[in-house]
């Protein structure tokens, strides 16, 4: 049973030759080699998501330095301030 789906895609000519003169010197097959570009990709934008999601959550709090995400923690730990989601 196939693991993979073929897909057609398209790329410029240099792009192209790039991708195959990598793919020789690491003896790697073109395919092999995208799949692995893609998943850089996609953990690369998965942690720029996330990092994005802690700045605006930190502005949204007030955090502005680590001693205020200190004080911000020690508050709910002492309970003297309700963790919000």
């Amino acid at each position: 049973m196939r693991t993979t789906t073929p897909i057609t895609i398209s790329l410029p000519s240099h792009l192209l030759r790039e991708t195959q003169r990598v793919a020789r010197e690491e003896a790697r097959t073109r395919s092999e080699l995208i799949r692995e570009a893609l998943r850089q990709y996609l953990a690369s934008r998965r942690w720029q998501r996330l990092r994005q999601w802690g700045a605006e959550t930190a502005e949204r709090l007030g955090i502005k330095t680590e001693a205020d995400l200190q004080r911000l923690l020690d508050e709910v730990r002492s309970g003297r301030r309700k963790a919000r989601r």
